[in-house]
């Protein structure tokens, strides 16, 4: 069944590449493509969900890279997959004609394939690999409108941020090496020895509180708003931002035995979950509240994680997926319909798109947690989770669930408010325009689905919810605790839905601190970026008077020093190489003129001695024998006298 799983990660990247590659001549094709190749994405996710394949590759001597399908990623990428579907089906309707349909599309596709990785990963390689590419996609897709430099500003620091936060999975992969090759495993990282395991958990915690917009990341959520709103339905629902939460419920058994990871990620969750929903509570844009609610329910994901709760982290990842997507493609649908995301802007709109807002109704109750939809049973089973570690977490945690129903209620109190009337007493008319079905099918699918993961709340359900992700021990949220969550979340609902209606959404106390997001992005220009760029500058003012000066000096010190030498060349060894040059040619003349006279005369004169020898050679050599006997007779006699007197 390795081809499954291929092809459920294969099949959105390659119809994704081929259509970026393609451009604007795809743009005709592009959303036909891509709802085609997301259907056959699902089927696979359904196939393999049920078959649970896997597929490892060597990496490393004794380091395998490769992909599975567990209980746990058997969740996330049905839940990928079918989040994914509905917005593209969605954004098919949404995106005109003259946008670049080809390349947003591909980029949809091709960011959805890198979520379905993460999901799937198994080591820390291919989840690394898949993390880099899924936040350069997030760049690409919230600055999609790149020629509005607000926007592109805004994808520049919503990537900057979470990519400060992803150096933790380097830490985290550089401490898994160092601890054993195996620990590349993310099953490896809890038997890692303790100072290892210790960097590789706290690498891994840094990269998802980063990614999941956690406290202090939180702020560049906001700023991924500038995007289209499909792109902010998939990116804070089911991918990007979900994967931090997710990726802390898989290493949930390293955070564990660490001792510090689980109780710090516990206080991190809870604290994101009230303040942030404070943050959502005084938003006066729709998108923004929206946004500030996903922090704030991806911090009972992290809570879940750190107190132990398997799952109940993925089931609210799994609700919090459906109710988030259906609010941001509601949004997206008034705003197209009315040209407004304000709150105030928006009195009505649910009165005059019933069904959408039927839907959003849907979202914002799931969302509050109110009972019996899925988002009241995942809380409390995080809160159940939390109960053992004291008072003050559930206390906190309590309240940031009380807060959430109160955001809830101020959105629903303003898209269901009496349309505001003009002065010349008609009800105020806005760009109106219907539903298309290509919008309407997704929003009812996603509130369909909201409502029916409420039966995760039913006893035999949530123990085979329990059982599918393999979290046994966990202990089931108490009937006093359900109760007393669901009957605060009502009343939250009633009492913050009553005054928002009454006082027409005016502005509330912390107005300007908590709907400015805490002055988080304040906050890291003055403590991040205005210290790095001043040592930056600082660095520059050091090059430029100091080792520029040095560097100056050093080649002004080179150049007098190459004169010098050239002068001594001209001087010195020039003169000399031009005596040694006369030298040899007054040489040369000398033994021209008069040592050639004297060797030719003593050549001359050898060579006339030879021909007199010669000469006198030839003489007795007359052809007489009697002459010959007579010469040989003289000679052996003149060598007998030699050897007598030699004797």
């Amino acid at each position: 069944m390795t081809a499954v799983l291929w092809a459920l990660v294969g099949l959105p990247a390659a119809a994704g590449a081929v259509l970026v590659l393609t451009g604007r001549r795809a743009d005709a094709v592009a959303a036909p493509c891509a709802v085609g190749a997301l259907v056959l994405t699902l089927a696979a996710a359904a196939v393999a969900a049920a078959t649970r394949p896997s597929a490892s590759a060597p990496l490393l001597p004794g380091v395998p890279a490769g992909l599975a399908v567990d209980g746990l990623s058997a969740v996330a990428v049905l839940t990928v997959a079918a989040v994914a579907l509905a917005v593209v089906l969605f954004a098919s309707a949404e995106m005109g004609t003259g946008e670049a349909r080809g390349r947003f599309f591909g980029l949809m596709l091709l960011f959805t394939a890198a979520m379905l990785t993460t999901v799937t990963a198994t080591d820390l390689f291919v989840l690394l690999a898949a993390w880099e590419v899924m936040g350069a996609l997030s760049y690409a897709l919230i600055g999609y409108w790149w020629d509005d430099l607000h926007r592109v500003r805004s994808a520049t620091l919503a990537f900057l941020t979470t990519r400060a936060g992803d150096l933790g999975l380097y830490l985290a992969a550089g401490a898994a090496l160092a601890g054993g090759a195996g620990a590349l495993q993310l099953s490896g990282l809890a038997s890692l020895d303790g100072g290892w395991r210790d960097a590789a958990v706290a690498g891994v915690v840094l990269a998802a509180l980063g990614k999941s917009a956690q406290l202090p990341f939180s702020f560049w959520l906001s700023r991924a708003m500038a995007g289209p709103t499909p792109v902010s339905a998939l990116l804070h629902s089911a991918t990007m931002v979900a994967a931090g939460g997710y990726l802390l419920v898989r290493v949930e058994p390293a955070l564990a035995v660490t001792g510090w990871a689980g109780p710090a990620l516990a206080w991190v969750g809870a604290a994101t979950a009230l303040l942030m929903g404070a943050v959502a509570f005084h938003q006066t844009d729709l998108k923004q509240l929206l946004a500030a609610s996903t922090c704030s329910q991806l911090g009972f994901v992290v809570l879940a994680a750190g107190a132990g709760s398997v799952g109940g982290g993925m089931s609210q990842f799994t609700a919090h997926a459906a109710a988030k997507s259906l609010l941001f493609l509601c949004a997206g649908a008034w705003l197209a319909a009315l040209g407004t995301r304000e709150l105030r802007g928006l009195r009505g709109a649910a009165r005059r798109r019933p069904l959408v807002g039927a839907v959003f109704t849907v979202g914002a109750l799931a969302v509050a947690g109110l009972p019996p939809l899925p988002l009241w049973t995942a809380k409390d089973e995080a809160l159940a989770a939390v109960l053992h570690s004291g008072p003050a977490l559930y206390a906190t945690g309590l309240a940031a669930s009380a807060v959430s129903a109160a955001y809830a209620a101020r959105a629903l109190a303003a898209v269901w408010s009496p349309t505001p009337v003009e002065e010349d007493g008609g009800p105020r008319q806005g760009a109106d325009r219907s539903l298309p079905r290509a919008e309407a099918l997704p929003l009812a699918a996603l509130a369909a689905a909201t409502v029916g993961l409420g039966v995760l709340a039913l006893p035999p359900v949530a123990r085979w919810w329990r059982a599918l992700l393999a979290a046994t021990g966990e202990p089931e949220p108490a009937v006093w605790e359900m109760a007393l969550s669901g009957l605060l979340v009502a009343a939250v609902l009633a009492i913050t839905g009553w005054a928002a209606a009454r006082d027409h959404l005016g502005a509330v106390p912390g107005q300007r601190f908590l709907g400015g997001w805490l002055g988080l992005e304040t906050a890291a220009h003055v403590l991040v970026t205005r210290p790095v760029t001043g040592l930056a500058r600082a660095l520059a003012s050091f090059d430029d008077r100091v080792a520029a000066g040095g560097s100056r000096a050093a080649a002004r010190l080179v150049v007098s020093l190459s004169g010098g030498l050239a002068s001594f060349d001209d001087r010195t060894l020039a003169r000399a190489v031009r005596a040694c040059a006369v030298g040899g040619t007054r040489a040369a003349d000398l033994a021209r003129t008069r040592g050639e006279a004297g060797v030719d005369g003593a050549v001359r004169a050898v060579a006339a001695g030879a021909r007199t020898a010669a000469a006198w050679a030839l003489r007795p050599q007359t052809g007489l024998l009697h002459q010959y006997y007579v010469q040989a007779v003289v000679a052996l006699v003149v060598l007998a006298a030699v050897v007598v007197l030699m004797r």
